[in-house]
């Protein structure tokens, strides 16, 4: 397992949250991941999107939509996997013009999202996701592997089908140093009509992509998740990235507002 000095800067603190007290941010010690991003007409995004949050967009009318995969081997809440569906928007409450939240996102590697689905494999998981941090979180058979060689999950509707499956060649991880490359992502939810944003930071410590990703399988069969894909539209992959090894802590919701 990998060493914890990531963590160190991170210390806990006892905060009172919708589950009760808890201790934040939760701690992800070892996990894997893996993000198909695509690109989807921008019209088809705001239908999806809350009216106070908007697509960023890559070219006029277009935006990005990903699938999601996660697999935490060691955490403070047990063994689970995840899978997401999530729409790339601009930063709430920032009025600069869209080039410059681009490239900030690119440069900076600080994404800001809207999640859609966000299926998991454990009661606990679902629990913490759903109650404490607003998240569109149920619970189904859900497996995931990201591997030196392969990439695969399967993601099960309430009759035991595919609701979304995936397989693609991993690309050539790379290894880096604890702490030298360490991503961001905001989500936005509301909880009881409240708006709050979610920070997670992801120390990565093997990872790879590929642009323009070819002979990737994505299969779309009936369910909650596979709805949430076909209503974005995508249009087609543009970049494919996998994360064999890699750390993260996941903050608690913190109230926002978002005009």
């Amino acid at each position: 397992m990998p060493g914890v000095d990531f963590f160190r800067s991170l210390p806990k603190t006892r905060v009172q949250s919708p589950i009760g007290p808890t201790f934040t941010p939760n701690f992800y010690y070892a996990m894997s991941s893996a993000r198909l991003t695509m690109i989807a007409p921008s019209r088809a995004l705001r239908g999806r999107l809350p009216e106070q949050l908007a697509p960023l967009e890559i070219a006029p009318g277009l935006g990005v939509v990903s699938l999601m995969l996660f697999r935490y081997d060691v955490c403070d809440i047990d063994f689970y996997t995840e899978a997401a569906v999530g729409v790339a928007v601009r930063p709430a409450r920032h009025g600069g013009p869209g080039v410059a939240d681009l490239a900030s996102a690119l440069g900076d590697d600080h994404i800001h999202a809207y999640v859609l689905a966000l299926p998991v494999n454990t009661e606990i998981a679902q629990v913490r996701g759903h109650d404490g941090y607003g998240f569109p979180k149920w619970v189904t058979d859900l497996d995931v592997s990201v591997g030196e060689e392969r990439t695969t999950a399967r993601i099960a509707n309430g009759d035991g089908g595919v609701d979304v499956g995936f397989s693609a060649a991993t690309p050539k991880q790379k290894r880096f140093p604890s702490g030298e490359r360490v991503s961001t992502l905001t989500s936005y939810t509301r909880r009881d009509g409240a708006w709050h944003s979610t920070l997670n930071q992801t120390n990565v410590l093997a990872g790879g992509s590929s642009l323009l990703p070819r002979g990737f399988d994505l299969t779309l069969g009936e369910g909650r998740m596979a709805d949430d894909l076909r209503s974005l539209k995508p249009l087609r992959a543009i970049r494919f990235d996998a994360t064999t090894s890699a750390q993260a802590a996941l903050h608690m919701p913190a109230p926002f507002s978002v005009r």
